[in-house]
């Protein structure tokens, strides 16, 4: 291994650990005040990543990976499968309909239904391929143009047709609260709207606000830059 690849690995392991470390303390702060123990668990943001950074993070022991893209994951993680059958491989970016073969083959968590056409694609592709995929709505919790997600409103008659109707296993909702806003009233209204659903799983917080998510009782952390430095262009 040549001097500059070790001191990636080197990197990337202290980051992990530090990060591992902050979400211990954020998971027994929130277990003080509510007494609910709610584990935590981080899902590294892989995209866009090259290799050595992503074989220093699964020589560091993480598992749980987050893609954006199902062509750039595939290219990725297809291979590396063979050598880790433990992977655990979330969708974490906008999904077209013509692209659910390929991801419902390739990931275990889709984070991303956000509309009844995919909600539909999805369970038809599931029962096709006979793997039923955990699923997570994704909400847009500031209503943003550019941004993919059911509107919060909307949110509960989605999620019951996504269950009844679409045969999906929805378990989670995601969230990605906007730029320009406190982070904290978005967490809190994708909690709201869980409690009312029935569902255990939020996957809220990223680099900069994660032990704020943890706060308001994220179970997921969606991490790039803080594990693996500014991505390439």
């Amino acid at each position: 291994m040549s001097d500059e690849i070790s001191k990636t690995h080197s990197v990337i392991a202290d980051n992990l650990a530090a990060i591992h470390d902050k979400i211990a303390a954020a998971e027994a702060a929130y277990k003080t005040q509510t007494g609910l123990d709610r584990p935590v668990t981080l899902v590294a943001v892989s995209k866009r990543q090259p290799d050595d950074r992503i074989d220093a993070a699964l020589g560091a022991g993480q598992r749980v990976f987050g893609e954006n893209r199902v062509q750039e994951a595939q290219g990725r993680w297809v291979p590396r499968r063979d050598r880790h059958a433990d992977l655990t491989l979330h969708l974490i970016g906008p999904l077209q309909t013509n692209k659910t073969a390929d991801a419902v083959a390739l990931f275990d968590v889709i984070e991303v239904v956000d509309r009844p056409k995919l909600a539909k694609a999805l369970g038809d592709e599931m029962i096709r391929q006979n793997r039923q995929l955990d699923c997570y709505i994704q909400v847009n919790t500031g209503k943003e143009a550019q941004k993919s997600g059911i509107p919060p409103e909307d949110a509960d008659d989605f999620i019951a047709y996504c269950r009844d109707e679409a045969g999906l296993n929805i378990t989670g909702l995601m969230c990605i609260p906007p730029n320009d806003e406190e982070a904290a009233m978005h967490f809190a209204l994708l909690q709201t709207i869980a409690k009312r659903n029935h569902l255990s799983i939020l996957s809220m917080g990223m680099s900069d606000d994660f032990e704020e998510a943890v706060a308001f009782g994220a179970t997921a952390v969606r991490i790039g830059s803080a594990i693996f430095g500014a991505r390439d262009s």
